[in-house]
């Protein structure tokens, strides 16, 4: 059986949909968190200067939703058909502005000024429009596609769940929708777990 690797700083950030789509495929893996300090040294290691990344039987790969992707495929969440798994990919490409725009905002460059006419076009403008986007593209039922959970859904989740506690996201109450989604990705007996027991960081 092969070996897996997840390495990460230790917070949710890129990693936590890759944690949450292990989670929901039961599959055992090395949480590897990364200690900043160890950040300088373990850089030159990885495919593009970036985290996360997984290790597969020494096999490294990077990029969040190419390692997003590998794991849906393990899983057996992907989608049924040809056409169902563009769409999941369409949605798991679409959801990760959200993560970059909000990281822009927290982390980004500028002084406080700057940084607050950030945030603020962020929530009034950006976020809205984001929800209102995903809300036309989600099913009746609670999933994105084909009725049934699959990878898009997760990497909806893992970057809104990610982003969530840093700057004030629109409330589910206007996107139903999206209300279920987020209730059908906690609903996974997997990923249940996985929110109750994971390690409790400040991002």
């Amino acid at each position: 059986m092969p070996s897996y690797k997840l390495t990460y700083f230790d917070g949710r950030g890129r990693a936590e949909t890759c944690r949450l789509l292990l989670a929901a495929g039961g599959i055992e893996y090395e949480d590897n968190r990364l200690p900043q300090e160890q950040w300088p040294a373990f850089q030159p290691k990885t495919p593009f200067g970036q985290l996360p990344v997984m290790e597969v039987d020494g096999t490294v790969l990077g990029q969040t939703n190419s390692i997003a992707r590998y794991v849906a495929k393990l899983a057996g969440l992907t989608g049924k058909t040809a056409l169902d798994q563009a769409k999941v990919d369409m949605i798991m490409e679409g959801a990760v502005p959200l993560f970059q725009k909000a990281g822009d905002v927290v982390m980004g460059e500028g002084d406080e000024a700057k940084k607050a006419e950030k945030k603020k076009d962020f929530e009034e403008n950006f976020a809205p429009k984001f929800f209102a986007d995903m809300e036309k593209l989600a099913g009746d039922k609670g999933y994105f596609v084909s009725n049934q959970l699959t990878s898009a859904d997760i990497a909806f989740y893992g970057n809104y769940e990610s982003i969530k506690d840093f700057v004030t996201l629109p409330s589910f109450d206007k996107y139903p929708k999206l209300k279920k989604v987020v209730a059908s990705v906690q609903a996974n007996p997997g990923i249940a777990k996985w929110l109750k027991e994971r390690p409790q960081t400040a991002w």
